[in-house]
C-alpha cells in the first residue's frame, strides 16, 4: 500500500462522505488528490466519474476513488474509460474481492447507502488488499 497515489472525487450526493474519506486517507499517509465537487451543489456525476477514470487510466494515479448516492452512476461511468475496473463495494467482502481476484483500480461508494465507519474500514481492505494474479489475471485481460 505504501507509495500509492490516489484520487477521488465525488458529486454532491457523495461530497460529505468523499470528505469523511480524505480525513481516513490522511493518516495513512498515502499521497491523494481531490478531484471535486467542493460543496453541495449538484454536479453531473459523469463528469466527476470521467476525470478520476481518466486520470488512472492515464498512469498519474495508481486507483480512485469516486462517491455519489449510490456509487452505482459513477461504477458505470468510470468502467466506459478503457482500462479501469471500477467496483460498486458497500460492503467489505466484495472491497476484498474485488482487489485480489478483479484488481479493481476504481472503488465508488454510495453516500446515501453506507456510513462514515463502514466507508472507512471498506476503504482500508480495499487500499491493502493486493491482487492475487494467477489465473485471475487471464480473466482480467478477456476485460
Amino acid at each position: 500500500m505504501k507509495n500509492l497515489k490516489i484520487v477521488i472525487g465525488s458529486d454532491h450526493a457523495g461530497f460529505e462522505l468523499k470528505e469523511k474519506v480524505k480525513q481516513t486517507i490522511e493518516p495513512i499517509k498515502l499521497e491523494y488528490y481531490d478531484m471535486g465537487t467542493f460543496d453541495k451543489t449538484p454536479v453531473d456525476y459523469p463528469i466527476i466519474a470521467k476525470g478520476v477514470a481518466a486520470s488512472v487510466a492515464d498512469g498519474k494515479f495508481d486507483r480512485g476513488i469516486i462517491i455519489c448516492g449510490s456509487g452505482v452512476g459513477v461504477a458505470m461511468s468510470a468502467n466506459k474509460i478503457a482500462g479501469i475496473r471500477a467496483a460498486n463495494c458497500n460492503e467489505l467482502y466484495c472491497a476484498k474481492m474485488s482487489r485480489l481476484h478483479n484488481d479493481a483500480n476504481i472503488l465508488t461508494l454510495g453516500g446515501r447507502v453506507i456510513g462514515e465507519d463502514l466507508a472507512a474500514e471498506i476503504i482500508k481492505v480495499w487500499l491493502e488488499t493486493e491482487f492475487e494474479g494467477g489465473r485471475h489475471q487471464r480473466r482480467i485481460d478477456m476485460i
